[in-house]
């Protein structure tokens, strides 16, 4: 998974890093949605719907809501990620930790790395509780990423980023996700706080909205991650009643082909 922020870097820009649900708005839809992005993004978080979210702020509770109305089951995860590798992408989870316990984390990550997985994030999921992740994805092959704060200690910093692979996830700001106005003034400080304590790269995520934020971040962190707007740019071609009018899609990539030209600034 670091191959993919660094061949980015290579190329003087910031990796853009994509998170959408699985399964959201419904099941045909998300795979030509994940297929899309597959052709912007450098790496896609296929998020798992999940009934209650501490993380998540209510763009994406809504989205993860929808796909579960529809019936969305964990299986369908992975049906999410070999989209993205078929269409030439690369892909990494994102979900809490009690749909992977429940499907039995050994089986997860066999099917994961089975479609092409590169790795998980788990933000309920602590390091020092992950013996038993860590060890199914050593087995096979995938990098367990872990979340870092601004009010994350020194101790506590060095400590997460020695247990993860792949790259650290710097949260911008403390609460839940959602595209904001501006992004935390926090995330310069954190990111070069993580880069002291790793050689990983480090991603910003939590509130980016547009190509100016993603090019702000891009200055100074290896990759910009980008959820809430993405998805709100799915919602906003939809009518009244909440069908597809043709132009939700086209919308998203838009607004993807924006983050990604600002992560080229």
């Amino acid at each position: 998974m670091a191959q993919v922020f660094h061949q980015a870097n290579e190329g003087n820009r910031a990796a853009f890093v994509a998170y959408m649900p699985a399964g959201f708005p419904n099941a045909e839809e998300s795979r030509e949605i994940f297929a899309a992005l597959a052709e912007h993004a450098d790496l896609i978080e296929v998020g798992i719907p999940f009934t209650d979210p501490m993380m998540d702020g209510p763009t994406i509770q809504a989205a993860a809501d929808e796909a579960l109305d529809n019936g969305f089951r964990v299986a369908q995860t992975f049906d999410a990620v070999r989209t993205v590798t078929e269409a030439g992408g690369h892909a990494v989870i994102m979900s809490y930790w009690n749909p992977v316990l429940q499907y039995g984390p050994e089986r997860f990550a066999e099917d994961l790395a089975a479609t092409g997985g590169l790795g998980s994030i788990i933000p309920d999921l602590l390091p020092e509780e992950a013996e038993r992740w860590t060890k199914a994805c050593e087995k096979h092959g995938l990098s367990p990423v872990y979340l870092v704060a601004p009010s994350t200690t020194p101790e506590r910093l060095q400590m997460t980023v020695n247990a993860g692979n792949g790259f650290v996830y710097a949260a911008s700001h403390m609460g839940v996700t959602g595209a904001q106005e501006e992004v935390s003034s926090h995330a310069r400080e954190l990111v070069q706080r993580t880069r002291e304590a790793t050689d990983l790269p480090v991603a910003v995520g939590l509130g980016v909205r547009d190509g100016n934020q993603a090019a702000s971040i891009a200055a100074f962190a290896d990759g910009v991650i980008v959820g809430s707007a993405l998805i709100q740019a799915v919602q906003a071609g939809r009518d009244g009643a909440g069908q597809d009018n043709g132009a939700n899609k086209d919308r998203m990539i838009a607004l993807a082909r924006e983050l990604r030209e600002g992560c080229q600034r």
